[in-house]
């Protein structure tokens, strides 16, 4: 078999010429979606306790917030960090394919709920939630 294409250089030339007609008529005509969503949407919420520890921390702001917000319609996880410098910071991750306006006023929601058990200093300092803008680079 290989042994026609040596003997034949023509026939194998024909047929590469053949193939890369048939790619390049391919590439024009299959539909291509721009951009899919492969990223899924995050909303962060974020909250400044001016003098605590990464521990004081976590016992008053990010527990009460982490109750508040698990169950929000959507969520596949979420994941928080506090550190010492009074910052907390949590994340929540939405299934592919989701609102991500929708999903950070979901979650606006529910941390309001829950203001009044966040310590005076961090009320004052406020808590922001925003959504993620995920974007992706190669």
């Amino acid at each position: 078999m290989l042994a026609n294409f040596i003997k034949r250089p023509v026939l194998s030339l024909v047929i590469s010429i053949i193939i890369t007609l048939l790619g390049v008529f391919a590439l024009f005509t299959l539909p291509i979606t721009q951009f899919p969503d492969i990223v899924p949407p995050s909303v962060t919420v974020t909250a400044k306790y001016t003098g605590a520890n990464a521990e004081v921390c976590a016992k008053a702001v990010a527990t009460p917030l982490e109750r508040a917000i698990n169950g929000v319609p959507g969520m596949t996880y979420m994941s928080s960090v506090s550190s010492n410098n009074g910052i907390t910071l949590i994340t929540i991750s939405f299934k592919v394919g989701m609102d991500p306006d929708l999903a950070a006023v979901n979650v606006q929601n529910r941390v309001t709920t829950v203001l009044d058990e966040l310590p005076e200093e961090v009320i004052k300092a406020g808590v922001t939630t925003e959504k993620d803008v995920n974007s992706m680079l190669l």
